[in-house]
């Protein structure tokens, strides 16, 4: 053979005539099956050994065999031409949001209640679509979504305060529990006063993580004419609940936190609804506005459905 065509581009039509007639070991009876004649179909096999720089095929008068490299392409080309027979499928499917993926960071309080209850749901109503799962805190949230490596959020919010710059839909909404180390005295109250609680020290996350929420702890304090004594900061709500545990000081963390049984704490609600009033939290999905992709948009309905 002579030195392959570089050049040469093979298309799968090439291919689709390499294994009729390997099939077929007749260049009639698979110019037949292609419903061409047969000096085209010729030709389009010497033009693929070219390309290739190697025979396909031995051929005498009577007789057509698959060569050594014929015989080992084989295999191989049907399995592309089976792939590229899905092709058209995948893209429609990806075009409709059956197939694909959704980038979604969370914090970690949606691991509680909410990501146990969707992901067997979304893998249910749709096993095409792979939901990657990535734990961060708001502000990495939205540094993650800015770059575009995340497709959407779940981010903590104080009730009522919005989103920065983003599309969103309020996925859950939950009162802030007071966490108290088990032996505290105000455990063994059923519900504290606020007046009892102000002056204790105080186990935070930092404001960078969900600066609305931090606020509006703070502005707690501030109405009731009280600075909080913060003792310590640590990002997770798990690490706030330990150092809760080993007795630091106090915590304000969402009633889903409960849901963390960790030995010597305990969740009490505030007593009464008296004034200032000890704020909410809310549990958003964020996601860049504008069209989202097919795949996004049906996470995005699924996810209205839940909620």
């Amino acid at each position: 053979m002579n030195e392959p065509d570089r050049s040469a581009r093979i298309e799968l039509r090439q291919w689709r005539q390499f294994v009729a007639v390997a099939e077929e070991l007749h260049f009639g009876r698979a110019a037949q099956r292609l419903h061409m004649t047969q000096p085209p179909l010729t030709q389009a096999i010497a033009g693929l050994e070219q390309a290739l720089g190697t025979r396909l095929f031995e051929r005498t008068r009577r007789h057509v065999a698959l060569s050594p490299a014929g015989a080992a392409l084989l295999p191989e080309v049907r399995e592309v031409l089976a792939r590229a027979a899905t092709l058209p499928r995948l893209a429609r499917a990806a075009a409709q949001g059956e197939v694909g993926q959704v980038r979604l960071a969370f914090v970690s309080t949606a691991g509680f209640e909410l990501l146990p209850r969707w992901v067997p749901a979304w893998r249910a109503a749709a096993p095409g679509v792979h939901l990657e799962l990535i734990e961060a805190t708001g502000d990495v949230q939205l540094a993650l979504l800015e770059r575009g490596e995340v497709d959407a959020g779940l981010m903590l919010l104080a009730s009522g305060l919005p989103s920065p710059g983003l599309a969103q839909l309020r996925v859950a909404s939950e009162p802030l529990l007071l966490a108290l180390p088990e032996q505290h005295p105000l455990a063994e109250a059923g519900a504290p006063a606020l007046a009892q609680v102000l002056a204790e020290p105080l186990v935070i996350f930092p404001r960078r993580i969900a600066p609305g929420l931090h606020d509006a702890i703070f502005a707690l304090y501030q109405a009731a004419g009280r600075a909080p004594v913060v003792v310590q900061e640590a990002i997770q709500m798990q690490t706030i609940v330990n150092l809760v545990s080993a007795g630091l000081g106090l915590a304000w963390v969402p009633r889903s936190v409960q849901q963390f049984r960790r030995p010597g704490v305990v969740y009490r609600a505030m007593a009464g609804a008296g004034r200032p009033r000890v704020p909410g939290c809310e549990t958003r999905l964020v996601w860049p506005e504008g069209e989202p992709g097919p795949a996004l948009a049906r996470f995005l309905q699924f996810v209205r459905a839940q909620v």
